[in-house]
């Protein structure tokens, strides 16, 4: 089956949806223009990376996909975008954390085998990750976003992929080390959306859709896995012709993946039970 468009996903971890309007000054410019339009987009619970990765993809919550911690991995079950793209006979990327790789290709993640794959066979084609080893309060260990971005342009580019996911941490790195709240944080934020700018119009120019949201949010004491909005609440910019609804709809954060499908002309698996957000 062919596919009808191609479409980019770029998920920022960990910045909450108050933090989005003040400090993204680009994406919010391209809103104000009419080049995108925003929602606010609700994650799943627990709130907590690996599960909202899990879920992000394959449109289950993680109490059906199981990955209910950041300790807790393995290889998903169910359909996800990855395995639906390439059985369809197209190509995807990935320049994510290693998680990814984990939950949609294989696990455990071996970091000489998987640091970097091509793999027609899918179900992730072309795979650049990172593992963040060494984390922590001191040493944040994230890679620069202009290099995430680069590198998945390159796979637009060079690979030709029908749909690829990047995923940085970077604010949520640093809002665990810093807060919110905090001139740091502002900084982060500021270069964050400079980087961005300086990639998003390339990938418009060369026939991608555009998703930047986030997979959770995050408290001005940098925590989230909680029932809470602002540990769970982020905004979602789309870039594309798809008709959305009312700017004023709350998303959810399991409408991700049957609407990535369907912006890409393809079938969505009986599991993913969520409505798509756009047509």
């Amino acid at each position: 089956m062919p596919l009808s468009s191609k479409l980019l996903l770029i998920i920022l971890d960990g910045l909450p949806w108050r933090n989005w309007k003040p400090f993204m000054g680009n994406l919010e410019g391209w809103v104000q223009s009419g080049a995108a339009r925003k929602w606010r987009m609700r994650s799943v619970l627990p709130s907590t990376s690996a599960c909202c990765y899990a879920s992000i993809h394959t449109g289950v919550p993680p109490q059906v996909h199981g990955v209910t911690s950041n300790e807790f991995r393995m290889r998903v079950s169910q359909p996800d975008i990855f395995s639906e793209v390439t059985k369809a006979g197209g190509r995807t990327g990935a320049v994510t954390h290693s998680y990814w790789s984990e939950f949609f290709n294989r696990y455990p993640f071996d970091p000489v085998r998987d640091i970097e794959y091509d793999e027609p066979g899918g179900p992730i084609t072309h795979g650049r990750f990172h593992t963040m080893t060494g984390y922590g309060h001191t040493n944040q260990m994230t890679p620069s976003d202009v290099d995430l971005f680069a590198t998945l342009t390159r796979l637009a580019e060079v690979k030709g992929v029908d749909y690829a996911i990047l995923h940085t941490c970077t604010v949520d790195s640093m809002g665990h080390r810093y807060g919110q709240d905090c001139v740091e944080m502002d900084n982060a934020l500021y270069y964050l959306d400079s980087a961005l700018a300086g990639f998003l119009p390339r990938w418009r120019d060369a026939g991608y859709e555009v998703i930047v949201t986030a997979d959770h949010g995050q408290t001005h004491r940098g925590h989230h896995g909680g029932h809470d909005e602002e540990m769970q609440d982020v905004a979602l910019y789309y870039f594309g012709a798809g008709e959305g609804p009312a700017k004023d709809v709350l998303l959810d954060q399991l409408q991700l993946a049957p609407t990535v499908l369907t912006r890409l002309g393809l079938p969505v698996p009986e599991t993913m039970r969520a409505k798509p957000f756009l047509t």
